[in-house]
C-alpha cells in the first residue's frame, strides 16, 4: 500500500520500534506542515493511505475529491474537525482512530504548573547569562488546584494535585462532576467560584462545538492576579485575543500554554511569545516516545488489518457497505 505520512516535525517516525509494521508498504514521510489544499492534493495524489498525527493537517471535501487513490486514513488519536468524516464516506474513504491514555499530556500539565510557579526557564536564562537568583518561587502545597473537566486526563492531574498537598476542586459537565464526587473530589460550588478562586486552574476539556470559545474575558477577569491557568488542550476553548488580554491586565497573573490556534508556530510570531507572564511550549502535550509507541502503533495495525480484509476502530464502517 502506498501510505502518506505528513507532520513528522522532529523526523522521529522511522525511528519508532512501531515503524516495522509498515515492513512492505511504500512510505512517504513528510516533516514540514502544508496547508494549502493544492499543495496537499500534489503530496497526497498516490497515496492509497494517509497516517494522519493529531490535527495538524486538515482533509476536507475539497482535497478528498482531488484524491481518487485514497482509500483510508488512519488517525492518530480521536479523529477531530480537522477532519471531515462525512465526506470521507462519502468519498469512499474509510477513517479508523486510535486513543492513548493521555498520561504523557498530564505529566505535560503538571511540569508547565511547576516551571511556571518557581519560574524555571527564566532562572535558567539568567543563569546561562552570568546572573544568580532574580526571582521568588510559589510552592504548589495547599494552593487551589481547579481542574476543569474530570476525564481521562483531567482525573490523572487532581490526582497529582492530592499528592502534592493541594486543595483540588473540579468544574465540568455533570457526567464529569459525578464521577469526581464519587472519587472524593470537590466540586465547585459554581463557575464563578472555580475562577475567582482557583490558584491554579487547568483546562482538560475536549474542543467541540459546545465548548468552543467557551471560555470569555469575563472567566478571566474573575481570576486572582497571582493565579496561573494552564492549557494542554486547545487553544480554541477560550475566546480569541482573550487570555493576552487578560495576561496584559494581570488577571490572571500567568499563563502556561501548549496548543495554539493555528499550528506550527513559526519565526516567534504569536502574541503570547511577547508577554514576560506567559510560558509556552511548542504542543508537547502528546510529543513523547512511549506515547508515539502507542498511538502510531495502534494507526499501523489498523492500516494492516484494513489491508487483510479485517478493518478495525472505523469510524464510518458504512463506507465498507458503500465499496462493495
Amino acid at each position: 500500500m502506498r501510505i502518506a505520512i505528513p507532520d513528522d516535525y522532529q523526523d522521529c517516525v522511522r525511528s519508532l520500534d512501531c515503524f516495522a509494521r509498515l515492513a512492505g508498504h511504500d512510505v512517504i514521510i513528510h516533516h514540514d506542515n502544508v496547508k494549502d489544499v493544492d499543495a496537499l492534493a500534489e503530496r497526497f495524489r498516490d497515496a492509497e493511505a494517509i497516517v494522519l498525527t493529531r490535527e495538524r493537517t486538515q482533509v476536507g471535501a475539497d482535497l478528498l475529491r482531488r484524491l481518487p487513490k485514497l482509500r483510508l486514513i488512519s488517525q492518530i488519536g480521536k479523529v477531530a474537525p480537522h477532519l471531515d468524516v462525512a465526506a470521507c464516506t462519502a468519498h469512499g474513504v474509510a477513517v479508523a482512530e486510535g486513543s492513548g491514555s493521555g498520561a504523557a499530556t498530564a505529566e505535560l500539565a503538571w511540569a508547565l504548573m511547576l516551571a511556571s510557579r518557581r519560574h524555571l526557564v527564566a532562572e535558567t536564562n539568567r543563569l546561562r547569562a552570568g546572573l544568580w537568583q532574580g526571582t521568588l518561587g510559589q510552592e504548589l502545597r495547599g494552593q487551589r488546584l481547579g481542574v476543569w473537566s474530570y476525564g481521562r486526563i483531567g482525573k490523572q492531574v487532581a490526582n497529582y494535585g492530592r499528592a502534592f498537598g493541594m486543595k483540588v476542586w473540579v468544574w465540568g459537565g455533570p457526567g464529569s462532576t459525578a464521577q469526581a464526587r464519587q472519587d472524593g473530589i470537590e466540586v465547585a460550588p459554581s463557575r464563578e467560584a472555580f475562577f475567582a478562586d482557583s490558584d491554579v486552574l487547568t483546562l482538560h476539556l475536549r474542543l467541540g462545538p459546545s465548548t468552543q470559545a467557551a471560555i470569555g474575558a469575563a472567566d478571566l477577569a474573575r481570576m486572582k492576579t497571582t493565579a496561573l491557568i494552564v492549557n494542554t488542550s486547545r487553544a480554541e476553548l477560550i475566546e480569541a485575543g482573550a487570555l493576552e488580554a487578560a495576561l496584559r491586565a494581570g488577571r490572571p497573573g500567568y499563563a502556561a500554554v501548549d496548543t495554539f490556534e493555528s499550528e506550527p508556530i513559526l519565526g516567534a510570531d504569536h502574541p503570547l511569545l511577547r508577554l514576560p507572564n506567559a510560558l509556552c511550549t511548542p504542543h508537547l502535550g502528546f510529543v513523547e516516545k512511549d506515547n508515539y509507541e502507542a498511538y502510531f502503533g495502534t494507526a499501523f495495525d489498523n492500516i494492516n488489518a484494513f489491508c487483510a480484509g479485517t478493518p478495525t476502530h472505523l469510524v464510518n464502517p458504512e463506507v465498507l457497505r458503500t465499496e462493495g
